[in-house]
Formats: C-alpha cells, sequence, structure tokens
C-alpha cells in the first residue's frame, strides 16, 4: 500500500448491496480543503449509498465491474454519484413475441443478454409504427419479440467502461424488433437491450410517452436525408443550388421529424399532406404545403419550385404519392426516396434516381428477412448512426425538435395488438399510438 493511504478504507452498505462484491481503490486527494472534512459520503443513483471513512479515498470501484465515481461539491461535504454497472433485473419478462405470420402474443422469455457495447433499459412507455405490423405480415420471425420504439431507464451495461448512457438515465430509442437472429430482443417488451450509442437520454422537459415517438422517426431522417440523399448535415455550409427538398407525407411521423431537420440543414422543405393538416407541416417549417389528392399536386410543385426541385422524400410510398413526387422534380431530374420498396412501375423518369431506405441497417446487422428487406452488415451505416445520434441529441437537449402528436392508450398486450390492427387497417391518422409498459 503507498505511503498515501496509512490505513484501508472501511465501508459498509446500510440500505442495499450493490449487486457485486464492494472493493475500495484510492486516489491521494489534491485538495486540502476536502482532507479536513471528517467523512465522505458515495451515493449510489436511487438504489444505496456506501459510507467511506477514509478521507483520502477519492474514487469507490463495485467489483468485479469497476465503474468510477464523479464527483459533485456539496457544501458541507462531498458528494460523488457512481454509475454502477448493474441494478437488480429479474431473469424473466413478458414480451409481445411472433406466433405466426400474422400473429403475435405476450410470452414469458428470458431477459436479453447484453453485448458490450449496448445497455438493458427497463422500457415504460412504447410507440406503435406501421413497419412493426407490416414487418409480421411479410417477414414474420417466430419466436421474435415485435416492436421497435420505445422510452425507459437504463438498468446495466455491457461494459464497465462505458461512460455514457448512466445507470438510471432517462433514455429513448428504437431497436431492430422482429429480428431472426435475436428472438430475445425487441421494444414491445418490459426489458430491451441497445447499442449506447444508438440512444437518446431524454432531456428533463420531456416526457418518456413524448420521448418513445421519435426513435425510429429520427433515425429514418438521418439515413434517409442525410446517408442516402446526401444532403448536408445541419450545423454544415448551407446549400445555395437546389435548395428545395419535398417531403411527401409531411403530416406523418417521420415527415414532421423530416421537415424540421431540413430546416435546420438550411434548406428549404415544402410538403404534401391533407389541407387540415396544411398548419401543422407550416409551424414546423415547410415553405408550403399541397393538397395531395388534387390532380394538379405535382404541377403546382414544379411550378412553386420553378423547376428546380431536385430531391424528394416519400413517407407514403404508392404508385400515387410515386407519380406526384416524379411530377414535381424538375426537368434536370434529381434522387427520389421512399421508406418502403417502391413500385418498379411508378419509375417513369430515367433523369429520376430512385431508392428506398431501410434504417435497420444503422445497426451493422445482417438483417435476414425476405427480399426486397435482406441486407448485408453495413459498418459505415452503424459509423453514421452513431454521429447522427450525437448531432440530433444536441437538438434535442436544446428543446428545437417538436415531436409528432401522439395519443397514449390504455396499457395491456392485447391493446397494443388491437393498436397495431389499426394501423394496418389505416384507422390511425395524423398521431401516433403509445402504449405503457410498465
Amino acid at each position: 500500500m503507498p505511503p498515501e493511504m496509512k490505513h484501508k478504507p472501511q465501508y459498509s452498505v446500510p440500505d442495499g448491496d450493490l449487486n457485486s462484491e464492494i472493493s475500495a481503490g484510492y486516489l491521494k486527494s489534491p485538495s486540502d480543503e476536502i482532507s479536513e472534512f471528517p467523512e465522505t459520503w458515495w451515493l449510489r443513483r436511487g438504489v444505496s449509498r456506501i459510507r467511506v471513512y477514509d478521507i483520502n479515498l477519492l474514487r469507490l470501484f463495485t467489483g468485479p465491474l469497476d465503474t468510477p465515481l464523479t464527483s459533485q461539491r456539496s457544501s458541507s461535504f462531498h458528494i460523488l454519484s457512481l454509475s454502477p454497472a448493474t441494478m437488480t433485473t429479474p431473469a424473466r419478462h413478458t414480451a409481445l413475441k411472433v406466433l405466426q405470420s400474422g400473429k403475435i402474443g405476450p410470452v414469458s422469455s428470458r431477459i436479453p443478454d447484453l453485448r458490450p457495447d449496448e445497455v438493458l433499459v427497463h422500457v415504460r412507455y412504447v410507440a406503435l409504427n406501421p413497419f412493426d405490423a407490416k414487418s409480421v405480415d411479410l417477414s414474420p420471425s417466430v419466436g421474435a419479440t415485435v416492436g421497435c420504439d420505445f422510452s425507459g431507464d437504463v438498468v446495466a451495461t455491457g461494459s464497465p467502461t462505458m461512460l455514457k448512457p448512466r445507470i438510471g438515465d432517462r433514455v429513448s430509442g428504437c431497436v431492430f424488433g422482429n429480428n431472426p437472429d435475436r428472438l430475445d430482443n425487441g421494444a414491445f417488451a418490459e426489458y430491451v437491450a441497445i447499442p449506447a450509442e444508438l440512444l437518446f437520454v431524454i432531456p428533463k422537459e420531456l416526457s418518456y410517452e413524448a420521448a418513445a415517438t421519435l426513435g425510429v422517426g429520427l433515425a429514418t431522417v438521418g439515413m434517409a436525408l442525410y446517408l442516402s440523399l446526401g444532403l448536408p448535415l445541419p450545423g454544415s455550409s448551407s446549400p445555395t443550388n437546389p435548395s428545395y427538398v419535398l417531403v411527401y407525407g409531411g403530416s406523418t411521423a417521420t415527415g414532421t421529424l423530416a421537415i424540421q431537420m431540413l430546416r435546420r440543414s438550411g434548406l428549404t422543405p415544402i410538403a404534401t399532406c391533407s389541407p387540415h393538416n396544411f398548419a401543422l407541416v407550416k409551424s414546423l417549417g415547410a415553405t408550403a404545403a399541397f393538397d395531395y389528392k388534387s390532380p394538379t399536386c405535382g404541377a403546382q410543385i414544379r411550378e412553386f419550385t420553378n423547376g428546380t426541385l431536385a430531391y424528394a422524400l416519400d413517407c407514403i410510398t404508392d404508385t400515387h404519392s410515386m407519380a406526384i413526387c416524379y411530377e414535381g422534380i424538375g426537368p434536370t431530374g434529381g434522387k427520389y426516396l421512399s421508406l418502403d420498396p417502391f413500385p418498379i412501375r411508378g419509375h417513369t423518369r430515367r433523369s429520376v434516381k430512385p431508392n428506398w431506405v431501410l434504417s435497420l441497417t444503422m445497426y451493422n446487422q445482417p438483417i435476414n428477412w425476405k427480399r426486397p428487406f435482406k441486407r448485408d452488415a453495413r459498418p459505415k451505416d452503424r459509423e453514421f448512426a452513431a454521429r447522427w445520434f450525437q448531432i440530433a441529441q444536441e437538438f434535442l437537449d436544446s428543446g428545437v425538435i417538436q415531436s409528432h402528436p401522439y395519443q397514449v392508450r390504455e396499457a395491456g398486450w392485447e391493446n397494443m395488438q388491437c393498436g397495431l390492427d389499426s394501423l394496418l387497417k389505416g384507422e390511425v391518422s395524423g398521431v401516433k399510438l403509445v402504449y405503457p409498459i410498465s
């Protein structure tokens, strides 16, 4: 023991254990002021506290995971908040799983195993997406947990060196649900595992309910606008030509976020939607809104943009939406990007380059679904996604991102199944359905 440590520190855990054997590390105090205190309290966030009687001890580790403390001064003593690597979690939980093609139901299953880059989240709320239901019909993975969007609290980390997020942090994000290669993991469950760098820490001003609606939308917007279409990221040099970007389906959950991010990128978003949603999309930053039911919608778009439109994001993806996008794009052509596989017969102009985006590639995992969804792992997509989540986090922290309107429904696995059925039938419009889990 170094001479700075005159005796081994004593410690006790008066109100709960740390789920692991406690060992102490030490570091000589750089401050004479601190060393004058008769004792130091070491607090574990929301779980238990450890009283350490050695004033020279400035760091405590919870073996065997060696998670360090971070300090913050108090007026009367030195308080340090501990981010332990684990909290007590059950061995099993309830998850909504694929039972057969087009059929899902609640099943008791094991808690997802954590990978080194992941955290375990105790889910509080989930939000439904049409794709959750579509994927179970188009490429069901029997035994897989379904669902993508969630919000909740971090309860465990996969690595002792992980600094962010911390145990107890409120987080939201999206996960690869209905995954045939990882049946134990999906959002519609009591616990979900997710890469730490693909999470949002929820600002204190944002509710769990609102945060649950953001994961898929923000991830898709980033992958679509900036990776697939190659538009300038927010904060980069503002483009001068062309500046217009069409968001077809501007009042959808993804569309409302796309409009906001396009404006932050220095671009000029325009949108199609129903007339009763014109005010909504304009309040979010759309310069103009067009009625997609109008027989002259495409012509109006081309006239408004003076034939300069070169980018279209189609959040609906059918023959009608594709036709309007193609008509609105200027005579020199451009890029058309959809959120689902587009109808080949809709590709009517050689000067327009069509493509569609599948945001699940951001996990850098093979997508072993049926064609056309099957994908190989894409390391570059994961690299971009990590960068994009950092950018989006800054906007969330600053409070400039407005979540899509949502409706909180009654809790219950059966109620969630009814909600997914309603999405498939087109009975839900203008809101995201949110359900409490815990």
